[in-house]
């Protein structure tokens, strides 16, 4: 039986028994994770691509309206939030490795897609919502990464790892939003990949290869993938059918956590999504594409950077002034806009939204640090006759299903945050309704996360998987 067992499966995986984890596990997770992120990089800039090419159709010659150019940047959010609910649970059921290799290369779909369609003028709006659909394939992604790795990490590290992989993944969106610039303005590769367009840009002419948005990341999808193959692993004790993941269906703290995951994660992917078509709406004298970049990049090494201070000081505490933040930067977007009666200022319109774009990089890493905890705090309640291991097997296997599902729902927030825009903008002319419902949103993510985590005596500030006593005798 052992010799049959392929050598990227791991028989034997105790992350949390010290001396397997300085002397064996330490090394093998860490380069798993490392072989991850580079592949959800990749995930998060052909789902994010969107956003930077239904900015420049206009230019190149597509008639669409305002709206209907909202409707492409919010669609991706929409079809990779769907598609992460069921890519929460796929790990446990195909393995991380053989997911990884496959859910990499289907990003070829919709970049080569992308490619083909913006060459004709003539292509219907319809194939544009079809490749918009196509790159939430990308999006999908997530769910399974992140639950992946949960599996490699003990507790005390979980956070900090989730964190890295998220967040060095989230950066994915802020290269794809610097690099695509680039590559549509260059023409070296002309012959292979067609011929330019002619774009027009406050009455100046200049051609564009928009296709290259699509191409370039053809040649890094395949190294990934490749990479993914040859270097990661699977663990045997991390098998499970989806039934016996379902039980998060009925844990009322996976819901919760799904709430609170919308305001941070999906304010950072639907920010992502909205920003550029929004700031180039409102101030369409500002060359708002050359810096858009910025904002992802904060928010995605915000999240890589502070998984250890909700290790440390609990990702509840740090939660809480996350959304107390993120309100304060809505209040800052509105003044900006000039909803108080101030002239607009697009310094303080970028500076607000970096502000939002760090703090949601914070909350991302903070509320995945507390779903761990969360979990194994509830098992002695859940498992009262369940010893510490059974305990602890279960509170893996249902942290890395809820981890992947509430990044599902989370990433809906990537659909909604760029159709308020588009709506505000339709009904008002300006953001100022779609900012005052997200300003509501999180002063409830306040009130929840306090009254269920932050405050004194909740489930993250009791003791947690204490062995159950031994049957008496």
């Amino acid at each position: 039986m052992a010799s049959a067992t392929p050598k990227h499966v791991l028989t034997d995986w105790r992350p949390e028994d010290p001396a397997f984890w300085s002397s064996t596990g330490k090394a093998i997770a860490t380069r798993n994770l490392w072989i991850s992120v580079p592949n959800l990089l990749l995930a998060f800039s052909v789902w994010m691509v969107w956003s930077m090419v239904v900015a420049k159709l206009k230019l190149i010659g597509f008639a669409f309206t305002t709206d209907e150019l909202f409707w492409l940047a919010a669609l991706p959010a929409l079809s990779g939030a769907t598609l992460r609910i069921f890519y929460s649970f796929i790990v446990p059921v195909f393995g991380g490795r053989l997911w990884t290799v496959l859910s990499t290369l289907s990003l070829l779909v919709p970049s080569i897609g992308i490619g083909v369609a913006v060459q004709n003028p003539e292509t219907p709006y319809i194939v544009f919502v079809a490749l918009a659909l196509l790159c939430g394939l990308g999006g999908g992604n997530f769910a399974s990464s992140m639950s992946n790795i949960s599996f490699f990490f003990p507790k005390a590290e979980k956070g900090n790892a989730l964190a890295i992989n998220a967040g060095f993944g989230n950066i994915g969106v802020s290269v794809m939003q610097f690099l695509v610039p680039v590559v549509i303005a260059l023409g070296a590769f002309a012959p292979v990949v067609g011929a330019p367009q002619m774009a027009v840009e406050k009455g100046v002419e200049s051609q564009i290869w928009l296709q290259n948005a699509g191409f370039v990341w053809v040649p890094f999808i395949i190294a990934a993938a490749v990479a993914a193959w040859v270097g990661m692993n699977d663990i045997s004790s991390a098998k499970a059918s989806f039934s016996a993941q379902s039980v998060v269906f009925k844990r009322k703290h996976n819901w919760i956590m799904c709430y609170l995951y919308v305001g941070t994660f999906g304010s950072f992917i639907g920010f992502s999504a909205a920003f550029p078509l929004l700031a180039k709406t409102l101030f369409p004298a500002v060359m708002v594409l050359k810096i858009a970049f910025l904002g992802p990049l904060v928010g995605a090494l915000s999240r890589a950077m502070t998984g250890w201070v909700s290790d440390r000081w609990g990702g509840q505490h740090v939660t809480h002034w996350v959304f107390l933040a993120l309100s304060v930067g809505v209040l800052g977007v509105l003044y900006s806009v000039g909803a108080t009666g101030a002239a607009p200022s697009f310094p303080l319109f970028f500076s607000a939204f970096l502000w939002l774009f760090f703090w949601t990089g914070v909350g991302n890493a903070s509320t995945f640090q507390m779903i761990p905890a969360i979990v194994r705090g509830d098992m002695p309640r859940l498992m009262p006759k369940a010893d510490l291991a059974t305990r602890l097997k279960a509170s893996d296997m249902e942290a890395a299903a809820i981890v992947g599902f509430s990044s599902a729902i989370g990433a809906y927030g990537g659909f909604f945050i760029p159709k308020a825009f588009g709506d505000s903008l339709k009904a008002t002319g300006g953001p100022e309704t779609a900012l005052l419902i997200f300003l509501a949103f999180y002063l409830s993510c306040v009130v929840v996360n306090w009254v269920f985590y932050a405050r004194r005596g909740s489930l993250l500030n009791a003791p947690m998987l204490t062995p159950a006593p031994e049957p008496a005798a």
